[in-house]
């Protein structure tokens, strides 16, 4: 049976910002290409469903990620106060959204996500660090259901799985305070780690494609070894 277009856009979502430490903390490896691609593992991890939060944590949250993440430096660059409200697209089991709700101390961070085992174990992780800041939600694929206007928007390694980007930010213009951001992290076409070549977007095609949804670049940060870091805001 084919799978429907729907799901086969959900599961390409599904692989959240976490999915380049994976990549990386399985090997390392530049992800090959020719015949040895259907062996690959990280072709097939390219493809999981990350039902299996807790097992998925033991990877993602992996303290050798942050050599090379560098999550203390994102957030600094970021320039966030302490009131702020951020929503963070593709959170999985909240590396990201953990430390921005610790950021934010007086405000408010979204962790949103499709894989509803990938939601609970952020809200039992929001509990578990007692981060009452912190609030896990069930997006869909074209939709974060953001239930207020945030100050930032950031997706780490999740851009290039949205399909129809275009009309996806387009969506996300409303749900932008005044003054808001948005900041896409994802990986260099050159990097050694991260998803095949075949999926990965120069930044330049993210500028063109946030400008034809109604964003202007602002700012770029360079200091990611693996992965480029920009800053977008409405363009009116």
């Amino acid at each position: 049976m084919s799978e429907h277009p729907m799901e086969s856009g959900r599961r390409k979502l599904l692989l959240l910002p976490a999915l380049g430490a994976a990549l990386a903390l399985l090997g390392g490896a530049v992800v090959p290409t020719g015949p040895a691609r259907a062996q690959s593992p990280q072709l097939h991890s390219h493809r999981h469903r990350f039902r299996d939060a807790e097992r998925w944590a033991r990877v993602f949250d992996d303290p050798a990620r942050d050599a090379w993440q560098k999550p203390d430096e994102v957030i600094g660059a970021l320039g966030l106060e302490a009131d702020d409200v951020v929503a963070d697209i593709g959170s999985g089991t909240g590396y990201f959204a953990a430390r921005l709700a610790a950021a934010v101390p007086k405000g408010r961070v979204y962790g949103v996500d499709l894989e509803p085992d990938m939601v609970d174990y952020l809200a039992e992780r929001a509990r578990r660090e007692q981060l009452p800041n912190l609030v896990a939600i069930q997006g869909s694929a074209d939709d974060p259901r953001l239930p207020d206007p945030v100050d930032l928007i950031l997706l780490v390694d999740t851009y290039h799985h949205i399909e129809d980007r275009e009309r996806y930010f387009r969506k996300l213009l409303p749900s932008l305070a005044p003054g808001g951001r948005v900041a896409i992290i994802d990986f260099r076409m050159e990097s050694p780690v991260g998803p095949p070549r075949s999926a990965r977007i120069e930044p330049q095609r993210v500028i063109d494609e946030l400008r034809a949804a109604g964003f202007r670049a602002v700012q770029s940060h360079d200091f990611l070894p693996h992965q480029y870091f920009l800053v977008f805001q409405p363009a009116s």
